[in-house]
């Protein structure tokens, strides 16, 4: 018989941003340009709410702030359709790039817009390009001080850009006065934490890859995965940005044309639900003081 962890969905994510605020493009394309660019992003959500309705899923959207205020519609059609509504910050600025009170601006800025739009409040936060780590551990404090549950900032994970190898790979505190934190999805193997949770990866690699990925976790962690892509990610078509370098464009472009094929499939072959209804009883659970390292095992704060 299959345990409790097992029989429940995974986490399903959408990481609301347009083609022209990703981070690795912005050395490219200054921000007092965005409201000049060709945005996107209305028709890009309408085909992935397609795509959840056509298969079941649920999911949680990680959504601008910025997004939010200019396409009011497209936010209140996510609501509408059953999905949870959650803060990916306001401009899609580096937690590392700011001081404290820039972040707690930036963060409440976005959350009063969204909770405008859904007329309930906002739960959980995801910072932009997985910049909480450990440098910058306050911000989750500032997030439990202005009344969000819970983050999926803190990437696992060796990367040039973001990452945090050393932490924990299922859901914990990692400050006693901060929020949950609910990391994406990773495998362990040789001693590594491997990065099995979407994004260029789930482009990069051969589907079935991510699939036996998704299926080891469930089966040899007992926990639900949680996965994110973004909508510019479906969108093959939109505008190729000039003066990228190699690494940037490579990472952008992969296989843009085989997304929406392989979400389908993705779809198809995993039970996806919200962040806040997938991890409800981690959420429910008293603020503990047991903290745990990258392998599982658990230390006393």
């Amino acid at each position: 018989m299959q345990s409790q962890s097992a029989q429940r969905p995974n986490a399903l994510t959408v990481d609301v941003e347009d083609y022209f605020q990703v981070s690795a493009l912005a050395p490219c394309i200054p921000r007092d340009t965005w409201d000049a660019r060709d945005c996107r992003i209305e028709r890009n959500l309408e085909r992935i709410l397609e795509l959840f309705d056509q298969n079941g899923a649920q999911a949680t959207f990680f959504t601008l702030g910025w997004i939010a205020e200019r396409y009011p519609h497209a936010i209140r059609r996510i609501v509408d359709a059953g999905h949870e509504l959650a803060s990916h910050g306001y401009g899609h600025e580096r937690v590392t790039d700011l001081t404290p009170a820039a972040f707690r601006s930036d963060i409440e800025r976005a959350q009063h817009i969204l909770e405008d739009l859904s007329g309930a409040p906002v739960r959980g936060y995801r910072a932009p390009s997985f910049s909480i780590g450990e440098g910058n551990l306050w911000a989750l404090e500032i997030l439990r001080e202005v009344g969000l549950e819970y983050s999926s900032s803190i990437y696992p994970v060796h990367h040039d850009h973001y990452g945090m190898p050393g932490a924990p790979r299922h859901p914990h505190r990692p400050v006693s006065a901060g929020v949950l934190e609910l990391p994406p999805a990773t495998l362990r193997m040789g001693g590594r934490n491997l990065p099995a949770a979407g994004g260029g990866y789930f482009r990069l690699l051969p589907y079935a890859l991510s699939r036996r990925a998704l299926r080891r976790i469930g089966a040899v962690d007992a926990m639900p995965a949680v996965f994110y892509f973004h909508p510019w990610e479906i969108d093959p078509g939109q505008p190729r940005v000039p003066g990228l370098g190699a690494r940037s464009r490579f990472r952008h472009y992969v296989n843009l044309h085989r997304m929406e094929s392989r979400l389908e499939r993705l779809l198809q072959d995993f039970r996806w639900g919200r962040m806040d209804r997938v991890f409800a009883a981690e959420l429910a659970t008293p603020e503990d003081p047991v903290r745990a390292n990258g392998d599982g095992h658990v230390r006393t704060a």
